[in-house]
């Protein structure tokens, strides 16, 4: 069953899915509502682009589902709300689901549930949330049929980077996603290994779970599709990218470069031309 609502979010030619996330209001972060205060107008922005699919928390998922017509994005629903990206760190971290996540889910038409699964340096009470929430939702989704996307994310220690540092380091990025799959990923959203030419490896531990790549924090427009390119010539399933779009100048013609990217093969050089300038 989960092959039917798949389908909605992976594109039917390129096999790859494009995710913009705008889902950042759920975790209380003012600089992360730059680009996104009128979310409404943000998403319909978004959607007029076309990207594969949209991720959304239950509060915000409607200002996607009520536009009419078939064709717009598939619903990505956020499941768990967490407190760890703060510059700096409140006295207890937490990452917490919200209540029958699924049918939550099922009710607004979603076409998969992401949930995030931290490892933060001497948090181990953080992980273990995040598992818990995993075990949780995964017999859930199995049940009802929607596939699980598992957000496996290595964060740099918070007093060396100072908040929403991620870890690109090979080895720790790994053994991660590994459990994500042990753990019953239908779908693996990563981050970029620092070394690009590596990301295969992350790939080949997925097994044959798709891999879409995280975007990260924002970065100028050739260094971003220069490695979107770069990721998906290293077997990438597709990408799930947020602050690059939605803090753009020009976020439509963001996606719609990105799109040319993951579902035409389209180079770096060639797909900055659909971007307006700013």
């Amino acid at each position: 069953m989960k092959i039917y609502r798949l389908n909605r979010l992976f594109n039917a030619k390129s096999r790859r899915c494009f995710d913009v996330a705008v889902d950042h209001g759920f975790f209380n972060e003012l600089g992360f509502l730059h680009g996104i205060e009128n979310l409404g107008k943000a998403i319909q922005t978004l959607a007029a682009a076309a990207p594969d699919a949209i991720q959304l928390t239950v509060g915000q998922a409607h200002y996607l589902q009520n536009i009419p017509g078939k064709e717009k994005p598939a619903l990505v629903l956020r499941t768990d709300v967490a407190n760890v990206y703060g510059t700096v760190l409140p006295r207890t971290l937490f990452s917490r689901m919200i209540d029958e996540p699924v049918e939550q889910a099922i009710r607004l038409d979603a076409s998969c549930v992401v949930v995030n699964l931290f490892r933060i340096p001497d948090q181990p009470e953080v992980a273990d949330q995040c598992v818990q929430n995993i075990l949780k939702i995964k017999p859930q989704a199995d049940r009802y049929g929607m596939p699980l996307m598992i957000e496996p994310l290595v964060f740099q220690p918070n007093q060396k980077s100072g908040g929403y540092m991620v870890d690109g380091d090979l080895d720790k990025i790994l053994p991660l996603v590994r459990q994500a799959v042990e753990l019953g990923a239908d779908i693996i959203k990563a981050d970029p290994t620092d070394d690009l030419s590596l990301y295969h490896k992350v790939v080949e531990i997925s097994g044959n779970i798709p891999v879409l790549v995280r975007g990260g924090g924002k970065a100028p427009d050739q260094t971003i599709l220069e490695r979107t390119e770069h990721l998906m010539s290293q077997g990438a399933a597709g990408i799930v990218y947020g602050r690059n779009i939605i803090q753009h100048s020009d976020p439509a013609g963001m996606t719609r470069a990105l799109m040319a990217i993951v579902h035409e093969g389209a180079t770096a050089t060639a797909a900055a031309k659909l971007i307006r300038p700013g």
